[in-house]
């Protein structure tokens, strides 16, 4: 499993321990609990002078998903792994939706709002849904350099290169003036077509990239021509297109919009410039390297795995026995929406500004152990208040006196303790 994280007395990150060393501790009372997620100790007595191994964290962006992990230099050894999970998609349906609801306010039968229009200035780089995804990740790795001794970051930079794949042709000053170069056509097939044979539905078997419409018919390399198939549906095709093949639902697919390619490519030049103001050394890498590097040290797929093997510095052993990622997901700290109203727009419901009561918010990991009653039991998860003593875990209504605090409400969602 992924080490402790353990500060000195101090605060000062030391060297990440084994979970047994972590148990001794805390059964010693030489330590006491820090924080759950990621799980950290403290030692109660200053240790002067303690010997540090410096890490480095490694982060694989993506739009959905990012992937991060500890490795440490000298051994190959993953310290920690998580996978951050962004709601980018809910921040713009938050803003939809506030879009329409100050529209259609001028045109009901309530107070009149006035429209706006040229009269905001944002210095904003992003817009919020792809800032929520920079933030998300910026904000994970101020807290990992605080919990661990972090002494350089490396980051996968280049993955995505829309106008090579739209345009495999282009070079020169039109290319310079572009995107860079960075992500194989066939990898991003890969994706698109979720490793499968577009026609036969076969995984894990050997895939050709294949072209729709034949090159002897007139088709061409671009990207929206291309699709993944096995050898034996390639040559079943031959010189037909993938309509005539009875495949025509192909065709759509391989003209799927760049969405998720755009997203990462907006946000990596903003990523990077902030992850320099850390001021430790950072370096960059490629996708295909990054793949290149799983597939040589003989590694499966997965998010945090590819954010081990980013960049140059990847050493020749990885080491990944027991490493269990840290599921986490970009929740946020709810809505500042005050009035709640019903499907017409009109307010039906008025929120207490009150955010805390008795000790307690929203979204707080709380243990309730209820010793009596219909609900007697224990409950571990995120805890709902009300303004009046009876709050709900799991479901279940509970007295915040049985109620024990596990970790404070920080925006994010992580898997129960166990």
């Amino acid at each position: 499993m992924s080490k402790v994280f353990i500060l000195n007395h101090d605060k000062q990150p030391l060297t990440p321990c084994h979970a047994a060393k972590a148990r001794k501790l805390l059964r010693e009372g030489k330590a006491s609990v820090f924080r759950r997620y990621p799980f950290t100790v403290i030692l109660k007595e200053q240790v002067e002078n303690p010997t540090v191994q410096p890490m480095r964290v490694k982060i694989d962006p993506g739009s959905k998903t990012t992937g991060i992990a500890i490795v440490n230099d000298e051994n190959g050894e993953v310290i920690f792994a998580a996978e951050l999970e962004h709601r980018g998609h809910a921040v713009k349906a938050s803003m939809d939706s506030r879009r329409a609801s100050r529209r259609g306010r001028r045109s009901r039968k309530t107070l009149y709002r006035k429209p706006r229009f040229l009269n905001r200035k944002s210095k904003r780089e992003l817009p919020p849904s792809l800032e929520s995804r920079v933030s998300n990740t910026i904000t994970w790795i101020e807290r990992l350099c605080r919990y661990c001794p972090i002494s350089a970051i490396s980051m996968e930079l280049v993955k995505f290169d829309t106008q090579a794949m739209q345009n495999p042709e282009i070079a020169g000053v039109a290319y310079q003036q572009g995107t860079l170069a960075g992500y194989e056509c066939r990898e991003y097939l890969l994706e698109k077509f979720n490793r499968t044979c577009a026609y036969c539905k076969k995984k894990d078997v050997p895939l050709q990239i294949e072209h729709i419409v034949p090159k002897s018919r007139g088709g061409t390399n671009r990207i929206s021509n291309l699709t993944i198939a096995c050898q034996s549906c390639n040559q079943k095709k031959g010189n037909m297109t993938a309509d005539e093949f009875g495949f025509p639902e192909v065709q759509a697919q391989a003209k799927k919009p760049l969405k998720d390619a755009a997203t990462v490519n907006v946000t990596r030049w903003v990523l990077f410039n902030r992850l320099k103001a850390f001021g430790l050394p950072l370096e960059t890498g490629t996708g295909g390297r990054t793949k290149f590097n799983r597939i040589q040290r003989g590694l499966p797929k997965a998010h945090f795995i590819d954010a081990a093997c980013v960049g140059a510095s990847t050493p020749e052993i990885i080491k990944l026995e027991s490493v269990r990622p840290l599921s986490i997901k970009a929740v946020g700290y709810g809505s500042r929406q005050m009035c709640r109203t019903d499907r017409f727009g009109f307010p039906v419901a008025i929120k207490t500004r009150n955010k805390t009561f008795l000790g307690f918010k929203t979204g707080d990991f709380v243990k309730a152990v209820i010793p009596n009653g219909k609900y007697a039991g224990d409950y571990t998860g995120r805890v709902t208040i009300r303004q009046r003593p009876s709050f709900t875990v799991n479901g279940v209504d509970c007295h915040p006196k049985y109620m024990t605090l596990f970790q404070r409400a920080d925006g994010y969602s992580y898997p129960p303790p166990r």
